[in-house]
């Protein structure tokens, strides 16, 4: 068998790749490392604008020509560091010898030996990926789950007067509005995505056991936790003051943990709007030229949320083994957390995929009106519970002798087809109030909708 030209392993960087390429800026090996390099040069450019051990401060002209090593950070410097990396078996030490390297060719070996200064790879590797997780998260996934909520909202307007038979345990329950249920979903992840938004990004830069010990033995009048904690909230991250070698991740943990819990929301939604679609209440709208199945040509397949469905499951998987690995460390270090943190684009991209399948999916559906009220209309039963509390609330007034109205409901309903003749009938022979019976007579599954159009207006 022939071997193939070299291809892409993961679907996302092959299949779906135009989906979840923004997140390629920051979560993959080649954004992890432009990073490093912002990192090492903003901390070479702090130490010598604070003229530590006597260095000159670099001019403006400088610290612009030193800043377009991350700046411009393209397939040269990718390259680079993959032939050095290849020779230190050090990812990060590659990236210190780039800086170096680029210092040379400005002619700033002066300041060359504050590269790295007092660094372990940790205060790199914190910071450069409390960096592109914040930005990847914050500019790209969460902006699209924003638009999904977005489009919810838009739905849950549009059908908040859509009447609707419930289904609690599957089976026929007191009618609510497609727009309500809609709402749920829509109110529970705006919770979540505030969450995230409000998410700490947390770096340390503290040295090899998260002590300082280079720090003062290098200059011991200087204030390094100050220096350190300027530097880090300088680059708009939140600065972790106590920690082993390496930030103890737990920032990253409660992420993942929120993005795994918006994921299971999204599920849920997922599997509901699929099953409105298989009991007719949504129709699909065709897409020109869209095959649906190789051999039945009627076929449009809810294939946008299953491939969400798919895509969150394995998400949820990611997500939850990063926050149960990231979580501990051995002591005060070990590298379980190098290769797991390689992932956080792996998950964030299945999430990305799904949400990006659940907003073409919700923009390609039609609510069918009729479908929803012939539902309704096959299930009056739905109404006993309304006379069965009508009945209590008249009995309590004093307007009634009935001894358990719900008995009563129960034996004319539970386990059968009950129409409008027959409970129009059974209403009028009630033992209650005239207006408690003309209110009860007016009644249909349609309008048995309590507040439901106005709870999606209040959301």
């Amino acid at each position: 068998m022939t071997s193939f030209p070299a291809q892409p392993l993961s679907p996302l960087d092959g299949r779906y790749r135009a989906a979840v390429a923004g997140l390629g800026d920051y979560l993959s090996e080649a954004g992890l490392n432009r990073a490093r390099v912002e990192v090492e040069v903003e901390w070479l450019i702090a130490l010598t604008d604070r003229r530590v051990f006597g260095a000159e401060a670099l001019t403006e002209a400088d610290k612009q020509r030193l800043r377009a090593l991350y700046l411009d950070f393209g397939q040269a410097e990718i390259d680079w560091l993959a032939e050095r990396e290849a020779v230190t078996r050090h990812d990060v030490k590659a990236v210190e010898y780039l800086v170096r390297d680029r210092l040379s060719q400005l002619g700033l070996d002066t300041v060359a030996e504050l590269t790295h200064f007092a660094c372990t790879s940790e205060d790199i590797n914190s910071t450069a990926y409390a960096l592109t997780v914040k930005r990847a998260v914050l500019d790209v996934w969460l902006p699209k789950l924003l638009d999904v909520i977005a489009k919810l909202r838009g739905l849950a307007a549009e059908h908040s007067d859509a009447p609707m038979l419930a289904r609690t345990h599957g089976q026929p329950a007191t009618p609510t509005t497609m727009g309500k249920e809609i709402a749920v979903f829509a109110w529970r992840l705006e919770r979540v995505a505030a969450q995230v938004a409000a998410s700490d990004f947390l770096a340390k830069f503290s040295g090899a056991t998260g002590t300082w010990s280079a720090h003062l033995a290098a200059d011991p009048d200087l204030d390094w936790i100050e220096i350190s904690q300027t530097f880090i909230e300088g680059l708009g991250l939140g600065f972790n003051e106590l920690t082993t070698q390496i930030e103890s991740h737990d920032w990253q943990v409660e992420l993942y943990d929120r993005a795994r819990h918006a994921g299971g929301i999204l599920h849920n939604l997922a599997t509901d709007i699929w099953t409105y679609i298989s009991l007719g209440y949504f129709s699909q709208i065709p897409v020109a030229g869209a095959t649906g199945s190789s051999t039945m040509p009627h076929k449009i397949n809810p294939i946008r949320f299953e491939n969400a469905e798919a895509n969150l499951e394995i998400a949820g998987g990611l997500f939850t083994t990063l926050a149960s690995t990231l979580v501990t460390s051995r002591l005060q270090r070990d590298l379980t957390d190098s290769t797991t943190q390689r992932n956080i684009g792996v998950a964030f991209g299945h999430s990305l995929l799904a949400l990006d399948n659940l907003l073409r999916g919700l923009s390609e559906i039609s609510l069918a009106r009729e479908v929803l009220l012939g539902d309704l209309d096959r299930n009056w039963e739905v109404l006993a519970e309304a006379i069965q509390t009508v009945v209590r609330a008249e009995v309590v007034a004093g307007r009634s002798t009935i001894t358990d109205p719900y008995a009563l409901l129960k034996d004319l309903t539970r386990g059968r087809r009950v129409g409008a003749p027959e409970l129009a009938e059974f209403v009028s022979g009630l033992d209650i109030g005239d207006a408690a019976k003309q209110r009860l007579l007016a009644l249909t599954p349609a309008t048995y909708t309590g507040l439901a159009e106005d709870l999606v207006a209040e959301a």
